[in-house]
């Protein structure tokens, strides 16, 4: 729903700014903000600039309209791409870990397939890079605790929440800011050999309808924990559940039995 509702950047992809941001300031390059989207985006783009990037790009074609994550991903790593000829190619692709609004996390790992990257998802913190053996240190995310990976660029990241804090933009970055020129690109001029990959024809997802979940006439029980030792409430948990579901205590019983 875009109308009369402002744009932001996606939270979590400012995690992905800064990191980038730091990297330059310690490393030197370019930092390029881009981003897929209709015209409206360019404030979004600015807003990026006001941080410190050093340029931005907006994709924006009304081919790309209705995009889910497989079409955006193709069109992203076009545009990636054709900023890589123009500019040179990246040595780091950083998005955020996932949108806030589909929450999927495809479209980084995707553009990191099209693209031929190793892929580094759910990154909390980057220790170190090595430009002369071109390799990357980072600290990643997993179910059971922290991974340490060491990778070769280029590589793509997604940056998890909470990984830093972007920063205050200055006054001259967003004076700049203000004057800068968002570069505006569109199928044709990326060059998309295939258009019927974008938009929706290029989704092999559609969003069929989208509403809000009923509330549930049952509440949520309290059981009293008060005095009680582990165990005891552990058994007092077990007592509660298995009043509600007494066919839950059966089913359990039988599988025990039949091992």
């Amino acid at each position: 729903m875009r109308q009369g509702v402002p744009t932001i950047i996606n939270p979590y992809d400012l995690f992905g700014l800064e990191q980038a941001l730091r990297l330059r300031d310690r490393f030197g390059g370019e930092v390029t903000v881009m981003t897929m989207g209709p015209p409206m985006a360019v404030d979004s783009l600015r807003k990026a600039l006001t941080y410190g990037a050093d340029r931005a790009v907006l994709l924006t074609d009304r081919v790309f309209a209705g995009s889910d994550t497989l079409a955006t991903s193709y069109a992203l790593s076009n545009l990636i791409r054709k900023a890589g000829e123009t500019w040179g190619a990246p040595d780091i692709v950083f998005c955020g870990k996932q949108t806030i609004d589909g929450d999927t996390a495809q479209v980084g790992p995707g553009i990191a397939r099209r693209l031929g990257l190793s892929q580094l998802t759910y990154v909390s913190g980057i220790d170190d890079m090595d430009l002369t053996d071109r390799q990357i240190l980072v600290r990643r995310r997993g179910d059971h605790g922290v991974q340490v990976l060491r990778s070769r660029l280029p590589v793509m990241v997604t940056m998890m929440e909470g990984s830093n804090e972007i920063r205050r933009g200055t006054q001259a970055d967003a004076l700049r800011a203000a004057r800068a020129e968002v570069v505006q690109w569109n199928a044709a001029t990326v060059g998309i050999p295939d258009v019927s990959l974008c938009g929706l024809r290029g989704s092999p997802t559609v969003v069929k309808k989208v509403f809000a979940p009923t509330a549930r006439d049952e509440t949520a029980e309290m059981v009293p924990t008060t005095d009680l030792s582990p165990a005891a409430m552990a058994d007092a948990l077990i007592d509660r559940i298995f009043t509600r579901q007494p066919a839950l205590q059966d089913d359990l019983l039988r599988q025990a039995a039949g091992h």
